[in-house]
């Protein structure tokens, strides 16, 4: 599934959010190969966590609907959706289709 350009555009800006206030040696390339979190990922968990609440409010600036990202269907995935930028975009398009 790709995901659309609202929802890169989101992720985008959630990345641009939090790149403000990240050292410029910890800064996160606006990419859909991007490793977030896990082997090779710019962000620890209180990372990860900014960036989940940032992109929820963004996509939600840029659809107009309101998805969780963060809940036990995401954690239980044998793949995370939370790996890169691009998987998260996949989970997050796949999220607001089930919800049309």
């Amino acid at each position: 599934m790709a995901a659309d350009s609202r929802i890169t555009n989101a992720l985008f800006s959630a990345i641009d959010e939090l790149n403000d206030i990240r050292p410029q040696d910890q800064q996160l390339e606006k990419s859909l190969d991007t490793v977030l979190f896990g082997q090779d990922g710019k962000l620890d968990s209180i990372g990860l966590v900014s960036f989940i609440v940032a992109a929820e409010q963004k996509i939600a600036q840029e659809t107009g609907r309101s998805i969780t990202l963060a809940d036990e269907r995401a954690m239980s995935q044998k793949n995370s959706p939370f790996r890169t930028v691009g998987t998260l975009a996949d989970y997050c398009s796949m999220l607001l289709a089930e919800g049309e």
